[in-house]
């Protein structure tokens, strides 16, 4: 569970000061299963980063097994960079990217918890382009949650980033593209509240359980909850077992009700995706963006907690016994021109790395888990080899011509091109 900071490093005895030689060490920014993550810094200079540490006596370690998967998906928008890994003291240690808040964070922060649809759309887009960038790679994440997204920061904070990928597995072959066969006989890995119902029957993973997870995350941030969210079921077993009922049982129309059907759509194409079938990413994509223009909006990057920020500034602006002016801006204006097809792969830039949750205020690039000790069943399976695999990148939504200066004042991109 991620923790407020702190102003010393005195709860997490052994932690060296300065790592890989450059990092200066400084407050401790979030916790997990795994250890602990602090701030980084690099005297001299403005230059932020997380800094992971994992016991170096832990039974299984996961910290280098991520880091060669970040590595390995060098290149791709909305992967964090890997600065340094390495071996300090009695520690594992990793250092990446500094990122802002994760999707958790800031929809439990929001008014009446839960996103609005243009907000849901844009980070829909998004995450279906990471999950293609992944699969691309020969790899599924398997613990897809709103805990494991993060946006940028700065120039880079209208990108949403995947993190986490200690519980990633491969499911084909980087040369031969030769699948995992199907089996019968696995136990649940990943977070209850967003697993497929195939994973919760003990049926291997594979890409189409990671889009249906991304199915549920969607619709808890439109409706804010999920049904199964807080049965009183003491038993850990048989909690889990109703959980995978209740997904059976209830029907989609249910799910979505009062949601625009295209979630409905989606939920159910993952659904029925055969085990080893490649999904159709540009049709889920397509769902989306159609569903965004149709609704009139503007691809200006401006989310829910933009709008809250400016909103609270203008409150605190307002005279007293004065109601603040309305919002202006681009998203007032309908785009025309539509939103264009995918990004072309960037360049090292963007880096490949893990990543860490930071609390509120500031982010970090690696993972701690929220709500791992009430929802989460994660397994530690065998890690394998991160080989080679496919450079494709989708970077996600473009801006349309109408809306470019309005997000390129904001500092928000899908991506850049070489």
């Amino acid at each position: 569970m991620a923790t407020k900071p702190s102003s010393s490093r005195s709860s997490q005895s052994g932690i060296p000061s300065v790592v890989g030689g450059r990092y200066k060490v400084g407050a401790k920014i979030g916790s997990g299963s795994f250890g602990v993550i602090h701030k980084g810094t690099v005297p001299g200079t403005d230059e932020e980063y997380a800094v992971k540490f994992e016991p170096g006596n832990t039974r299984m370690p996961q910290l280098f097994y991520e880091c060669k998967l970040y590595r390995h998906l060098l290149g791709g928008t909305g992967i964090p960079a890997v600065k340094w890994y390495g071996k300090e003291g009695a520690h594992n240690v990793m250092v990446m990217d500094l990122l802002d808040k994760s999707l958790e964070d800031i929809m439990t922060s929001k008014k009446g918890n839960k996103f609005g649809l243009k907000t849901t759309i844009m980070l829909a887009d998004q995450m279906i382009c990471r999950m293609e960038y992944l699969h691309s790679h020969d790899y599924i994440h398997r613990d897809i949650k709103p805990d494991n997204f993060l946006m940028g920061r700065q120039k880079k904070k209208g990108i949403l980033y995947m993190i986490d990928l200690g519980l990633a597995k491969r499911y084909r072959d980087a040369s031969t593209h030769q699948h995992i066969p199907y089996r019968e006989d696995k136990g649940l890995t990943g977070t209850v509240r967003y697993a497929s119902i195939n994973a919760h029957r003990g049926i291997e993973q594979s890409r189409r359980d990671d889009l249906e997870s991304i199915g549920y995350v969607l619709l808890y941030f439109m409706r804010g909850n999920l049904p199964w969210q807080g049965l009183k079921i003491d038993n850990r077993t048989q909690k889990f077992k109703a959980i995978c009922e209740m997904k059976m049982t209830i029907p989609i129309e249910t799910l979505c009700k009062d949601i625009p059907r295209e979630f409905g759509l989606f939920l159910k194409y993952a659904k029925e995706l055969p085990f080893d079938a490649k999904p159709d990413y540009f049709y889920l994509r397509r769902l989306f963006r159609s569903l965004f223009l149709k609704s009139g909006f503007t691809l200006d990057f401006v989310y829910d907690w933009t709008e809250d920020k400016k909103n609270d500034r203008r409150e605190e602006q307002a005279p007293s016994g004065e109601l603040p002016a309305p919002a202006t801006g681009a998203q007032a204006t309908p785009s025309p021109a539509g939103v264009a097809q995918q990004a072309v792969p960037q360049s090292s830039g963007m880096g490949a790395g893990s990543a860490a949750r930071a609390p509120s205020g500031t982010g970090a690039a690696a993972s701690a888990p929220r709500g791992v000790a009430r929802n989460d069943d994660r397994a530690h399976p065998k890690q394998p080899s991160s080989r080679g695999g496919s450079t494709h990148q989708a970077g996600g939504l473009k801006p349309s011509s109408s809306a470019v200066n309005t997000a390129a004042t904001r500092g928000a991109h899908s991506g850049k091109r070489p």
